[in-house]
């Protein structure tokens, strides 16, 4: 920006009007914040846009340095000098960030800084601050409801090949095991054959496991639910998931009171319960503490965040192990994914829980943090509201 001296000639009765009325209409515009810095920072004008987003008067701000409007990491890194420094050698400086307003509260701003020179000479920098909070909560919405989207669409097209994987080699383990039923029969004189159609048989009830789990993740299991009261279903195998803490663990329940009747597969419900209580044990070879709890929330689906909210009955097991990354929450439900070492899981338990839970009427939720924790949920909706 560069400002022209009076020409002779011209009276000051018209410079003062056009003064005046540049004036009038900085101070008219209320959606954005316009001011004046020196060429050292300080403020020496203030319109009203710049009171109604950040809260100070006039007579508060005028004369004070701008990079009161910086949080302290900016402070501490030393943007408000640079953004100057950029204005000056470059024409102008753009940015967004975070704020400060006299409150204390933060909010998004998008902020243009020009340079004021004077001919040669540079007299300060006209500052130009929008409030965009709202549109930048918009877009985090957007993008965190597209991430859900992509992500349900991936898990729904992994259960429907795994649905008709499971079925297929359902079917296969079906005639291994008569077969080897049959074998079994007709060779009881044989110690040798008989021990060898003992193993057999065992590989293949494990692989039926398997077949269950790949057909809980894929909704294809079949479900026998019944009404609930989860806080009683956890209290009668509470001794279990003791146990399955081991000794170095602490293992604490917080369980509500007064919560809703669900519809659940009881079996099926605890070999959840069980599978996030061995993974979050896992989680933490150097002990800790395990959290089972529950409480009544009233929220949308984490799949669709746009819905209309309603009630869940939640049941969550919390650990402070190590946590995951984004990336890894990501693929934390795919059947076989494991962070786990070579043999120390199938993969298959945390994608058995998020089935379960879908299968349910509900869905599952996690949520972790690299060297804080995680916790997972399931979340079923009320004997009531289940469609």
């Amino acid at each position: 920006m560069i400002l022209e001296t009076n020409e002779a000639g011209q009276g000051p009765n018209k410079l003062g009007d056009k003064g005046r009325q540049l004036e009038l209409l900085i101070q008219s515009v209320t959606d954005y914040a316009i001011y004046m810095l020196d060429t050292d920072g300080y403020v020496r004008s203030w319109n009203s846009g710049g009171e109604r987003i950040k809260g100070y008067a006039g007579t508060e701000i005028i004369g004070q340095h701008f990079s009161r409007f910086y949080t302290p990491q900016d402070i501490a890194s030393g943007l408000p000098a640079t953004g100057l420094q950029r204005a000056r050698t470059e024409g102008k400086y753009e940015a967004e960030g975070w704020r400060l307003r006299k409150d204390g509260s933060r909010f998004r701003a998008s902020v243009v800084i020009d340079p004021i020179w004077q001919g040669e000479r540079l007299i300060g920098y006209a500052k130009v601050t929008r409030d965009v909070t709202e549109r930048y909560e918009a877009q985090l919405s957007l993008l965190e409801t597209q991430r859900a989207l992509i992500q349900a669409q991936k898990i729904e097209a992994i259960g429907k090949f795994t649905f008709g994987l499971a079925h297929d080699f359902n079917n296969l383990l079906t005639v291994i095991i008569n077969s080897l039923d049959l074998i079994e029969a007709r060779s009881k004189a044989d110690a040798r054959v008989g021990q060898l159609v003992d193993t057999a048989l065992q590989a293949a009830d494990r692989g039926a496991v398997l077949t269950r789990q790949l057909l809980a993740f894929a909704r294809g299991q079949s479900l026998v639910p019944e009404r609930h009261d989860v806080n009683l279903l956890l209290s009668r195998s509470m001794e279990l998931y003791r146990r399955a803490c081991g000794p170095a663990i602490e293992f604490k329940v917080d369980l509500a009171d007064s919560l809703p009747l669900v519809m659940v597969d009881a079996a099926q419900f605890e070999a959840g319960i069980l599978n996030l209580v061995a993974n979050s044990r896992d989680a933490m070879a150097n002990g800790g503490t395990i959290t089972l709890s529950t409480c009544l929330l009233h929220r949308a689906p984490p799949h669709d965040p746009e819905t209309e909210r309603r009630d869940y009955v939640c049941i969550s097991v919390r650990d402070d192990g190590s946590g995951m990354s984004q990336d890894l929450v990501d693929r934390a439900s795919e059947p076989f994914f494991t962070t786990k070492q070579v043999g120390k899981g199938s993969g298959l338990g945390l994608s058995q829980v998020f089935g379960f839970a879908a299968q349910s009427g509900g869905f599952a939720s996690l949520e972790s943090e690299e060297d804080v924790g995680t916790s997972v949920s399931i979340c079923l909706p009320p004997e009531e509201q289940r469609k």
